[in-house]
């Protein structure tokens, strides 16, 4: 277990144990505190076998992490356990946050307890948003623990619309590939996209909707200041914004699964103009050599001539090709393949 401090709003940065952060929440008017926890898997999402609490997170003693750190009472005893689903608890003057965030091919979960004077986080493997909420910290220097919690829901946000943007870039990309050359491997890229599509979407569609009804409860309270009612707005607007995006990356994949069906469909109706081609030319001409295979008195008695054989084996079929290309002229099948090729 790994516990960094970082000071507000000078934005230091120390490592430290449990206690001693615990000395410091109590003492210190603005505080962050991360809490880098031991993975148990690729992932610590709603879909993981929940922990009992004298599992990682909690101590020796079977206290859970948020105990240990003086938060509160059994509210939080959640804090810090895997298998918890997106959440967003107002408790009085706290807030309590299961926020999912995209890192790599995965969507992990993040822990957060919010009051007035500190933050705290936690999460399972390394850290993945501490280094750019400290960035933030140093550069746009929040002024109480609530402006930092929002500069933390913004970071979360962030991760999905990057990996927004980046697939659907890479599904327009594979779209233009395809009209140029269609490949089998294209189909499972997409397949691919499309499941990450309907991941970002499952994954942060239930985290927004229990975090939008917290905001609008607080924002109808005639007592929420301002200023936290600017950024809580601003909030709302960026997590539909995001979602918008997620949206056309899922309308996006649809799209270019039409378009590779498009395209076989095209293939298929090249290869029965062929199919019609060759059954033009060569089904009369398998009529008249059955006809005249047939051993009956007329042919072989009556059609002894030379001349005759020569009109009935090479006249006949010339001009019966010639009438099978004169059809397919006049009906455009070839030139129509021709084009296509």
């Amino acid at each position: 277990m790994i516990v960094t401090v970082v000071a507000m709003p000078q934005g230091t940065i120390a490592r430290t144990d449990l206690a001693e952060a615990r000395r410091r929440l109590a003492a210190t008017r603005c505080l962050l505190v991360d809490v880098e926890l031991p993975e148990t898997g690729p992932e610590a999402g709603p879909e993981a076998e929940a922990e009992p609490e004298t599992g990682e997170g909690a101590g020796e003693d079977g206290e859970p992490l948020a105990r240990r750190l003086g938060l509160g009472g059994a509210d939080l005893d959640w804090f810090g356990r895997p298998g918890e689903p997106a959440r967003a608890d107002f408790l009085g003057d706290t807030v309590g946050l299961v926020l999912p965030v995209v890192q790599g091919e995965h969507v992990t979960y993040a822990h957060a307890v919010a009051g007035d004077r500190y933050l705290v986080t936690a999460h399972r493997g390394p850290a993945f948003l501490a280094p750019e909420i400290t960035a933030h910290v140093r550069r746009e220097r929040p002024r109480d623990a609530v402006a930092l919690l929002f500069l933390l829901l913004q970071s979360a946000l962030t991760t999905f619309r990057r990996a927004a943007v980046a697939a659907l870039l890479e599904v327009e990309e594979l779209e233009d590939d395809m009209f140029r050359e269609r490949r089998p491997e294209q189909v499972y890229r997409l397949s691919r996209l499309r499941r990450r599509s309907a991941l970002l979407h499952h994954t942060l569609l239930p985290y927004l909707q229990v975090i939008d009804e917290v905001i609008t409860r607080r924002l109808m309270s005639p007592d929420f200041p301002v200023e936290r009612q600017r950024l809580a707005r601003e909030f709302q607007h960026v997590a539909r914004m995001v979602l918008t995006d997620i949206e056309t990356l899922q309308e996006a994949t649809r799209r270019a699964f039409g378009s590779y069906s498009s395209l076989v469909a095209g293939e298929q109706n090249n290869v029965i103009n062929r199919l019609a081609i060759v059954s033009v030319i060569f089904l009369p001409l398998s009529f008249l050599t059955g006809f005249f295979g047939m051993n009956f008195a007329f042919l072989t008695d009556e059609l002894e001539s030379r001349a005759i054989f020569w009109m009935l084996a090479i006249g006949l079929q010339v001009g019966v090709l010639g009438g099978a290309f004169y059809v397919l002229h006049r009906t455009r099948i070839w030139r129509r393949l021709r084009d296509e090729d």
